[in-house]
């Protein structure tokens, strides 16, 4: 007669309760990978060349700068933007632009 360790269930509701655990996992690995590679990038490039920004693979936009006031609000809050995502202002990957939504849902309800 097999029995079911009760720790089984217990693994499942924490899995559960903390956004499933694995998909979450294998966001945090990109995310480092992208940021080595963005890393390595840069250090390969000539320090009088290095911006710590751009792009990994021509796709994924990186900024490694110090995070100023300036680019917040440039890239969280500028209704007047082309774009709803753009880069991020610090790490790898894109952000939303709050103030463009703000901006798009206004002119919604305004029209």
């Amino acid at each position: 007669m097999t029995r079911k360790k009760h720790t089984d269930h217990v693994g499942n509701h924490e899995a559960s309760k903390h956004g499933g655990g694995g998909l979450k996992r294998l966001i945090t690995l990109i995310t480092l990978a992208l940021t080595a590679a963005a890393v390595v990038k840069e250090l390969r490039t000539p320090e009088a060349e290095r911006t710590w920004h751009g792009k990994i693979a021509s796709v994924v936009p990186y900024e490694l700068r110090f995070p100023t006031l300036q680019r917040a609000r440039e890239r969280l809050w500028d209704p007047e933007a082309e774009h709803v995502v753009g880069p991020r202002v610090f790490g790898v990957g894109w952000t939303v632009n709050v103030g463009k939504v703000v901006a798009m849902v206004r002119e919604k309800v305004g029209a």
